[in-house]
């Protein structure tokens, strides 16, 4: 799909299978939403800009790539975005946080915003906005509108799932923000959950159902 890049690296997918499996517990969800999310972080920063710096090595002084710019902020989808933070903040631990608070209306599937918190200056950096799922879409859709609505024009969305009818809303409305899945599944039921999907992942993560 045009703006959707799918991670498909083994050890990501192997992980996601099993997270897959209902009677993996919820202990063991846990631990491997942190695994692949730092999988994923990889890919989603693989073009990170880079500058060189001066350095001194203990033989000699040579030229070292670094990243250029304002550190990255990664940007939660509350509740399960929290869930992929852990991974991605042991990979890049100076990155900044925001969180965007935002739930589903079971009845009309709409988002409803409750909470929203971020760095002043988001408009100078780049924002990578985390969600386990791409459901019907809404939620990231509603949590990409604030982060613009404050300034921010450097933005990527990060999930594990994503369903087709989620990723044609997102385009349709953020054509200008690219897709980091590790699988782009089959559907959504009537209730909106990702076919196959994992279930809900913040009740698999939290253990809340």
């Amino acid at each position: 799909m045009d703006g959707v890049t799918v991670i498909d690296h083994p050890l990501v997918q192997h992980k996601l299978t099993i997270m897959r499996k209902k009677e993996t517990s919820t202990a063991g969800f846990r631990r491997l939403l942190r695994e692949i999310s730092t999988l994923l972080c990889y890919e989603v920063t693989r073009d990170l800009e880079m500058t060189m710096e001066t350095i001194e090595t203990p033989l000699q002084p040579m030229e070292s790539p670094v990243l250029e710019g304002k550190k990255l902020v990664f940007a939660s989808i509350l509740r399960a975005g929290n869930g992929l933070l852990e991974g991605m903040l042991e990979l890049v631990p100076s990155a900044r946080v925001s969180h965007i608070g935002v739930y589903r209306d079971h009845d009309t599937l709409q988002a409803v915003e409750y909470f929203f918190k971020a760095p002043d200056d988001i408009a100078e950096r780049l924002i990578i906005v985390v969600d386990p799922m791409l459901a019907t879409g809404n939620s990231a859709i509603a949590a990409i509108d604030k982060l613009k609505e404050r300034g921010a024009h450097n933005i990527r969305f990060l999930c594990l799932l994503a369903a087709p009818e989620g990723i044609k809303s997102f385009r349709e409305h953020h054509p200008d923000v690219r897709v980091y899945t590790a699988s782009i599944d089959s559907h959504l039921n009537e209730q909106g959950y990702i076919v196959p999907g994992l279930g809900d992942a913040g009740d698999r993560m939290y253990g809340t159902k």
